[in-house]
């Protein structure tokens, strides 16, 4: 019910105040013996709260309308009881201040200043005599008081726009390292996992007929396990770099074990790349090995690699069942995330000779090799 009657977040910094500067404004006047009398008094009292009460819970035009009211009741108050009853007026300006127009701001400052003039002169009391120029200070106070008010809240606008800013590139970040952990699961330890599955499946199959081929395609296991284990160990380290010709090595045995062929084209010499150049390619031609092996349904696969037009390209070629409903597959979209970061291009499409055909092309820059860590 309190909080109706005063702003909850307000409470903290200004109940106190506001209360103590309206019991105080109360005892002046009823203390004063005016020609206002009893009713003129409370009448314009009343007045001062039913505008205070208005200004502190609107703004815009209604904030305005209120706080020049309530300068009006307090000047009024000020011509029949003396100047000091003018120094209230710092609660008008404290709630002015909280105006977003600045419009609004300069029309009530000029009240505040006018409303001193205006009591001075109808008093006939020389604001600048010795006994009345005390009230000049707190005349230039109460006038700049509202600016720094909306200065203040500017900044605590600010700061709680930058705030949230601040944590909304943190949730991106965190969002982005997720992303980035799952595809690199997805894109290591994933392939890893489904080749020691496929050799458990041959392994299977032989014990029973050859025990020897058996126990090889498990020491195979063991072997591809071990590589698992390393998968893990550097993407927990941030260990990253693949080279391309490990990895077009690995993927001649993971094809091998699929049963399929699998055809290299080399140059005679490869260009010069960064080591995260040649990670993201190698990361690729891992997507793409396994997309092949999951989906194709190929017997023969032919990788391409050479450098024309000072750009290096990667062009893998099956001759599988196509797209088949796949472009969209989850190793696709890391593939084209990996080429637009390194400002190169990823082409997919049907191959003309049957199965599909995949193209990553990197434009070649001049720079030194980076030593892998």
């Amino acid at each position: 019910m309190f909080y109706k009657l005063y702003p909850r977040d307000q409470i903290k910094s200004y109940l106190l105040i506001d209360i103590i500067l309206t019991v105080f404004l109360c005892y002046r006047v009823f203390r004063s013996d005016t020609a206002l009398g009893l009713w003129g008094s409370l009448l314009l009292l009343l007045l001062f709260l039913v505008s205070f009460y208005v200004a502190l819970w609107r703004r815009g035009g209604w904030l305005l309308a209120a706080v020049l009211t309530g300068l009006f009741a307090i000047g009024v108050l000020g011509v029949y009881t003396g100047p000091s009853t003018l120094m209230f007026g710092i609660i008008f300006a404290d709630l002015l201040g909280r105006s977003k127009s600045k419009g609004h701001i300069a029309i009530g400052s000029g009240a505040i200043a006018l409303s001193y003039l205006l009591v001075f002169v109808i008093r006939q009391e020389p604001l600048l005599e010795t006994s009345n120029a005390i009230y000049l200070p707190f005349m230039i106070i109460q006038t700049v008081y509202p600016i720094v008010i909306y200065i203040k809240e500017k900044a605590k606008s600010l700061q709680g726009e930058l705030d949230e800013a601040n944590e909304q590139i943190a949730k991106y970040i965190q969002q982005e390292e997720r992303q980035r952990i799952a595809r690199d699961l997805h894109d290591t330890l994933g392939q890893t996992l489904m080749m020691i599955k496929m050799k458990s499946e041959l392994a299977t199959k032989w014990v029973d007929k050859d025990a020897a081929q058996a126990k090889r395609e498990l020491s195979e296991i063991l072997d591809t396990s071990r590589t698992a284990l390393k998968q893990v160990r550097e993407l927990v380290s941030d260990m990253k770099f693949i080279s391309l010709a490990s990895e077009l090595e690995h993927s001649a045995k993971l094809l091998h074990t699929a049963g399929i062929s699998l055809s290299i084209e080399n140059p005679e010499k490869l260009p010069l790349l960064s080591s995260v150049e040649e990670t993201m390619l190698a990361l690729c031609v891992r997507e793409a090995m396994t997309n092949i092996i999951k989906h194709s349904r190929a017997k023969r696969c032919t990788i391409r690699l050479e450098t024309k037009d000072h750009a290096f390209g990667i062009h893998i070629a099956d001759d599988g069942v196509g797209l088949a409903g796949n472009r969209d597959g989850n190793g696709i979209p890391s593939i084209m995330e990996r080429m637009k970061t390194l400002g190169g291009s990823f082409a997919i499409a049907p191959s003309p000779e049957g199965g599909t055909r995949v193209s990553l092309n990197l434009p070649l820059r001049r720079h030194e090799k980076e030593d892998a860590s």
